[in-house]
């Protein structure tokens, strides 16, 4: 049987609370009320994305950048409001909004490195 697509996506973090406390403040996630005790699961669809601590050998700090190659997209409403607030606060913005084929779009880094592209467009 073949695979038929993405159902889950993490990252490991080095820092759980931080992390979860950055992408609810600024991304508006809800953790869900069921996941492990080593991660936050949040509340998305139609894929399920969560953050987790850092699994044994994993050494964030010796990459230049956590995920490199892979593409993080989100969905979002109010990307404009969720860039203007990161900015607001000294957040790393990778690349300037814009708008595009997916809607208002710009890419973020969060505190642990990762690039997330957030779109308005569903």
């Amino acid at each position: 049987m073949p695979a038929t697509g993405p159902d889950f996506l993490s990252l490991q973090v080095r820092d759980l609370d931080a992390a979860q406390a950055f992408y609810e403040r600024y991304l508006g996630l809800v953790r869900a009320r069921s996941g492990p005790p080593h991660a936050v699961v949040f509340e998305t669809k139609p894929i399920a994305f969560a953050l987790r601590d850092l699994v044994p050998g994993t050494d964030l700090d010796s990459v230049p950048q956590p995920g490199i190659g892979a593409a993080i997209w989100l969905h979002a409403t109010g990307v404009q409001a969720i860039h203007d607030a990161l900015a607001a606060d000294g957040h790393t913005i990778v690349s300037e909004p814009v708008d595009g084929p997916f809607g208002r779009t710009f890419t973020l880094a969060d505190p642990d490195g990762y690039r997330i592209t957030l779109h308005d467009r569903g």
